[in-house]
Order: C-alpha cells, then structure tokens, then sequence
C-alpha cells in the first residue's frame, strides 16, 4: 500500500508539471500574438499618417480671383516698357544715377517677367504681350530725349508709375488666398521699393510726382 501511495504521488507531481508547462506555453503564445499586434496597429498607423501627407496635393488648383489675374496682367505690362526704359537709360542718360537706377529696372524686371509668365501658365491666366498705349507713349517721350531732359522724364516718368503699382501690390498681398500670387507679390514688393529707392536717389523726383502718386493711390 505504500508503495501504491509513493506511486500515486509521483504521478500527480508528474501531472502537474505537464500542466504548468502547457499553460506557460500558451502564455508565451498569447504574449507574442499581443506583442505582434500593436507593432502591426502601429504599422497601420504609420501607413495612413503617410497617405495623409499627401491629401494637401489632392486639394486641386487654387482659387483664382479678378484681383489676382488683373495683378499678373499689371506686372506683366510693366515689365514691357520699363525693361526697354532701362536700356534707353543706359544710352540716353547724362547721369550715373540715372544709368544705374536704369540697370536696376532692367535686372529687377527681367526676373519678374520670367516669374509673372511662370505663374500666368500655372494659374491659366492670359497675359498680353504688349504695354499699354499710355506706357508705350512713355518709352516713345524717352527716346525722343537725350541728356538731362532724359534724365529727368526718366526718374519722374518711372517714380510714378512705381509708386502707383506699389500700393496695389500691398492690396493684392494682403487679400489674396493664392500661395502663388502671395509668393509674386512679395517678390514684385521687393523689386519695386528697390526700383523707387535708387529712382529717388537720382535726385531728380520732382514735388508734382509724389503729389501725383498721392492723388493716385489715396482712398477716394
């Protein structure tokens, strides 16, 4: 009988361990699965936040405004008569300031020309491909003068104008919800104060200039 007891007791001792190494085994197994399963949730995770970042392209083409196309045209026309005032300066002029306030206009508005026919075609806007008949009137009073009288035609001629357009592009900048039109404003913004600066440093800019200028650009 004691023998039979031993016997029994082993038995059971053997029973139990086969039952604990079976459910730390399957512990182990539900421990991988949940360690597996958030690495996979996250992966999903990482997937989307990818596609996410790509839905700003999906928007479409921005919105397109009067403003905005009336703005392009403006800068467009601009550059196609003052680009050709800049190189009469540097042939007409007796000043040096004149000449290098001619340069200025010739390198500032050659960029912006190149910018405003970048944009035009992106944004589908049509740009004409001359200046109008008041600016071409400009460049005519230009060529027919030489030395001081060109001088000063030149600096009040081209003070105005940039004055007049200076004012618009801060309208412009300041309404428009095209990152595009924002990105020329800034740049046009840039160019003219610069073209406005070496125009007044001439010496040249007369009182009935900025009087115009005001006139031109005060709220009516």
């Amino acid at each position: 009988m004691r023998v039979v007891a031993i016997v029994t007791a082993a038995v059971a001792v053997v029973a139990l361990v086969i039952v604990s190494l079976q459910t730390g085994s399957g512990e182990a197994t539900a421990g991988t699965a949940a360690a597996g399963g958030p690495a996979q949730h996250g992966a999903g995770h990482a997937g989307a936040g990818y596609s996410g970042a790509t839905a700003a392209e999906a928007q479409g083409p921005q919105k397109v405004t009067e403003v905005d196309r009336t703005f392009l045209v403006k800068v467009r026309q601009a550059g196609l008569w003052e680009i050709p005032a800049g190189r009469l300066a540097q042939t007409h002029a007796s000043s040096e300031a004149v000449k290098r306030a001619g340069l200025h206009l010739l390198d500032g508005h050659s960029k912006l020309d190149q910018l405003v026919r970048e944009d035009a075609k992106i944004l589908g806007v049509e740009l004409p491909n001359e200046a109008t008949a008041e600016q071409q009137g400009f460049v005519t009073q230009m060529e027919n003068a030489q030395g001081a009288e060109f001088d000063r035609i030149f600096a009040n001629l081209l003070r105005s104008s940039h004055g007049k357009i200076f004012a618009t592009i801060a309208e412009v900048r300041a309404s428009t919800q095209n990152d595009l039109i924002r990105r020329h404003a800034r740049q046009a913004n840039q160019t003219v104060l610069d073209h406005m600066e070496v125009l007044e440093d001439t010496g040249l800019v007369d009182a009935a200039t900025f009087a115009e200028v005001e006139a031109a650009v005060t709220p009516k």
